[in-house]
């Protein structure tokens, strides 16, 4: 059974947005462009090259000490986890494939490195930082490399290119949203024992959305705002353990289902403002669903409407 992975979306995530932003606020994002007549900003791009070198060796090396040095190794070998968690853990890889890279791919367009260039030294940052990990999982007695996780990392790294490809942009982002769930005081060790926690690990508490920026698709109608979304997302529910016959020995025992939303949101990657910082701090956070209206259907409870979601 594997509980590491519940963490990867905005462990994974949060590692490139905030170094950027901590290291780089007034220049992470101040340039993209895709013309070749710019120059390359070369003295840019090699500090925050190695500044996250750095940052994955450190990452690695205290993932190697402080997690897997815990559990006895042995030969590299696989783990089947489809069937766990609603498949929330894979959906949680697919975006943070997608968004390390994504983010990858605006710093270096920051760097002055064209859409393609951009997108083929930037575009597998994230598929390769969490094929690292899988490699660990693969020799550690604890876990075992997942061939779902892999699969799902590649499918996050495959959506992005797509969309670069087709577009030259994102047109459709992958959004995360979290509202604390009533289950995490059943299994605080596997849950979380507080709200960080429970941002992390808390499966019950997530969801993730496909948020589709519908202005990029009507050229022929510019007065259509070009910030608004529409957006779909997957949650689930009732899950205290990985798999519904595996809650130990507790005796609470919850109906799992899985949840559909359809809901509006706003694309903050597009917001321009006259100041640098903030349109700096509206890219690092613009993974985040925007609260709106939004129309659920749960697989055991049938539909509801929430006036406001998070």
């Amino acid at each position: 059974m594997k509980f590491k992975p519940q963490m990867l979306f905005l462990k994974n995530t949060l590692f490139i947005l905030l170094l950027t932003f901590i290291l780089f606020p007034q220049s992470a994002f101040s340039q993209t462009t895709d013309s070749t007549a710019n120059p390359i900003n070369k003295k840019k791009f090699k500090t925050i090259l190695a500044a996250e070198l750095v940052a994955y060796s450190a990452t690695m090396i205290g993932l190697n000490q402080l997690w897997y040095a815990n559990y006895e190794r042995e030969a590299f070998h696989f783990f089947d986890d489809d069937a766990e968690w609603n498949q929330m853990d894979k959906i949680g890889h697919f975006g943070s494939a997608y968004y390390l890279g994504y983010m990858q791919i605006k710093i270096l367009k920051s760097c002055g490195y064209t859409s393609k260039k951009s997108m083929l030294l930037g575009g597998s940052t994230g598929f390769i930082f969490l094929t690292s990990v899988e490699i660990l999982d693969g020799f550690s007695h604890g876990w075992g490399a997942s061939p779902g996780d892999v699969i799902a990392n590649t499918a996050g790294y495959v959506f992005l290119v797509a969309q670069e490809l087709a577009w030259k942009e994102q047109r459709i982002m992958l959004k995360f949203s979290m509202t604390p769930s009533p289950y995490a005081k059943y299994r605080p060790d596997i849950l979380g024992k507080n709200f960080q926690e429970q941002l992390l690990k808390d499966y019950n508490a997530q969801t993730y959305w496909l948020s589709l920026n519908v202005g990029s698709f009507m050229k022929s109608h510019p007065q259509f705002p070009k910030w608004l979304n529409v957006a779909v997302g997957y949650g689930a529910d009732g899950m205290i353990s990985a798999e519904a016959d595996k809650s130990g020995n507790l005796n609470q025992s919850f109906s799992r289902s899985r949840q559909f939303y359809l809901s509006l949101d706003l694309d903050l990657h597009r917001i321009k403002t006259k100041k640098i910082w903030l349109n700096t701090l509206l890219q690092t956070v613009g993974f985040i669903k925007i609260p709106f209206p939004t129309l659920e259907y749960n697989t055991d409870k049938g539909f509801d409407f929430h006036p406001l979601m998070f």
